[in-house]
């Protein structure tokens, strides 16, 4: 996996050069990760919603002891736009925390399980926002759920990025 890290930060560096008077190596190293991982989520979530989902309200029983030890089953709906966030989520959260471990804040000290334990409380904010989001944008405005995720998922770059420099991955 070192292998690879060093192949990708080679590349982008090499992409890098003709902006490096413009913008610092940490912040380019940043967007060209972020950038791929978002549009990773992007893919991944148009796949998922429209092939493996299909557009269908995904619904779950849930058994839970009730009382004196009998079982109630529960049943939970997700609408496909919030269920085809959830498959996707766990997919982009790993390769987002490897790519920013290892090509992009490679100088941080932090021991890996706390820079994943902040990783997670930083993304725990953009599950958040994405959510109520896709709640608001697509079941109160109406928008298609793929442009109000792609919409969201700008929003929340700013929110990533300040939070994994200055918390997650800090010197």
């Amino acid at each position: 996996m070192q292998k690879l890290a060093q192949i990708i930060t080679k590349i982008i560096d090499f992409v890098y050069s003709p902006f490096q008077k413009y913008v610092p190596k940490e912040l380019f190293r940043y967007a060209a990760c972020g950038g791929g991982n978002m549009v990773l989520d992007w893919v991944l979530y148009f796949l998922t919603y429209n092939f493996i989902i299909g557009h269908d309200l995904i619904y779950f029983n849930i058994p839970i002891v009730n009382g004196q030890w009998s079982m109630v089953n529960y049943q939970l709906c997700l609408t496909p736009h919030i269920a085809a966030l959830c498959i996707v989520f766990p997919i982009t959260l790993l390769t987002g925390f490897w790519l920013n471990k290892y090509v992009t804040f490679t100088q941080s000290s932090l021991h890996t399980v706390r820079q994943f334990t902040r990783y997670i409380m930083i993304v725990a904010v953009n599950l958040a926002v994405n959510y109520f989001g896709l709640k608001i944008l697509v079941e109160t405005v109406g928008w298609y759920p793929t442009p109000s995720k792609i919409c969201i998922t700008l929003f929340t770059v700013v929110i990533s990025f300040l939070g994994q420099k200055y918390f997650t991955f800090r010197r």
